[in-house]
């Protein structure tokens, strides 16, 4: 299942960035990859981010948000978008540090823990790409 994963981001040259510890140990990692499949949207990217329990609030989390937009930048994205659960305030306070903007919910969108979850949308507009080009 994660070498179908790793091969979609490869052949959209997505990142995968991960953050080890000094032993080597996974604390977490981060990838983007299309916000919608159509040509009009192409500039526009959601990312993901996942920081082991035991590591969280330990700067993780911001050092491969930081990555993540950096990275976006650099490929000429215009818009990094974040799904996030309604009620992970952690995570949602993240991503408004580094300027992320609420812009709408999905209610009941996913089932997790034995519950519907709300899954809300933050977004930060970068100033790439330097000369966008329709389609």
């Amino acid at each position: 299942m994660m070498d179908g994963w790793f091969d979609q981001k490869e052949q959209g040259r997505y990142p995968v960035i991960g953050a080890v510890d000094d032993h080597g140990r996974l604390l977490g990692f981060a990838s983007y990859g299309p916000f919608r499949s159509w040509p009009a949207y192409k500039y526009t990217i959601e990312h993901s981010v996942y920081v082991d329990r035991e590591r969280r609030g330990q700067g993780v989390g911001k050092l491969l948000l930081a990555a993540i937009i950096e990275q976006a930048k650099q490929q000429q994205y215009h818009n990094v978008i974040g799904g996030i659960d309604a009620e992970n305030a952690v995570s949602i306070a993240l991503h408004r540090r580094f300027g992320f903007e609420f812009c709408g919910r999905v209610r009941q969108a996913g089932f997790k823990f034995g519950r519907w979850l709300d899954l809300d949308f933050y977004q930060l507009i970068l100033d790439t790409p330097s000369d966008p080009v329709d389609g």
